[in-house]
């Protein structure tokens, strides 16, 4: 099913309340596949910090982002120890799934979830019950380690306890080389899989929701326009404003966790109009 019919999005924005997602009642219902993409603005109700926010990670310290390259890992042992220490010390042990991830979840048990594209590394997606075939982790995942000489993987627990007992920044028990948190570092190319699965899903869905994402990263960002030149509606529901706003059919200000529930009983059918 194509809905758009080459129709150029709205871009119409909507600051909250309840009739932002009554509007999109029409097509939400008919949409047969969607395809969702997450960025931290989703797990910050489970207690992640987003980066790009108010009380985001390179807001407060803008220092971190600049750390947050392979070469830097690569190069100072001193970084690589202050990765492991923020490893070991991220809320993400804690965190547990919010109302957000559950609506996902409902949205994949009825069979109308094409794929859950994610660029968090968080793990949330799974623990709050959505398949492992359907998420796709674009920018890997912190729950695992992996040498980055002998692409050794290993469980992140069994790095945590390491460091726990005193190494600062563990080599690989293989090969002796760096390890690092599977997951994608700026300068790091990739898993072309990985990309193809995500161009894929974005490719083949009628209604393509990006979430919790400043859409400034690629080639995540440009996902949103590869579903729209293949026939899907954009909705983009973010605190902030992205690029990508005057592509989008509509654009949701209102909550994460208020507005991803809302427009899962609405594709649903369910009727409810409150988060759970």
């Amino acid at each position: 099913m194509t809905l758009r019919k080459g129709r150029r999005g709205s871009g119409r924005i909507y600051h909250g309340g309840v009739d932002a997602p009554r509007t999109l009642a029409d097509f939400l219902p008919v949409a047969e596949a969607i395809t969702v993409l997450t960025g931290a603005g989703i797990s910050t109700d489970s207690g992640i910090p987003d980066y790009r926010g108010p009380q985001g990670v390179w807001t407060k310290d803008p220092t971190a982002e600049a750390m947050s390259t392979i070469d830097a890992y690569l190069a100072d042992p001193e970084v690589r120890r202050r990765t492991w220490r923020a490893r070991r010390d991220s809320p993400v042990w804690d965190a547990e799934p919010n109302a957000a991830h559950t609506a996902l979840v409902a949205l994949e048990r009825a069979g109308r979830l094409r794929a859950l594209i994610t660029q968090n590394i968080d793990g949330l997606h799974q623990r709050a019950g959505s398949s492992a075939d359907k998420v796709i982790e674009i920018h890997g995942t912190m729950r695992e380690a992996v040498c980055l000489s002998c692409d050794l993987r290993t469980p992140m627990p069994e790095i945590l306890a390491r460091l726990d007992a005193g190494e600062d920044d563990p080599p690989c028990v293989s090969c002796g080389g760096v390890q690092k948190s599977a997951t994608i570092s700026f300068g790091q190319a990739l898993d072309q899989d990985v990309l193809d699965a995500a161009i894929t899903a974005a490719r083949s869905c009628d209604l393509f929701v990006a979430v919790g994402t400043s859409l400034t990263v690629q080639p995540a960002a440009g996902l949103c326009l590869e579903a729209v030149d293949h026939g899907a509606l954009l909705v983009i529901i973010n605190a902030a404003e992205t690029p990508y706003d005057g592509l989008a059919d509509a654009v949701l200000r209102h909550p994460i966790g208020e507005t991803l529930p809302r427009l899962a009983d609405l594709a649903l059918g369910t009727g409810r109009t409150t988060g759970r």
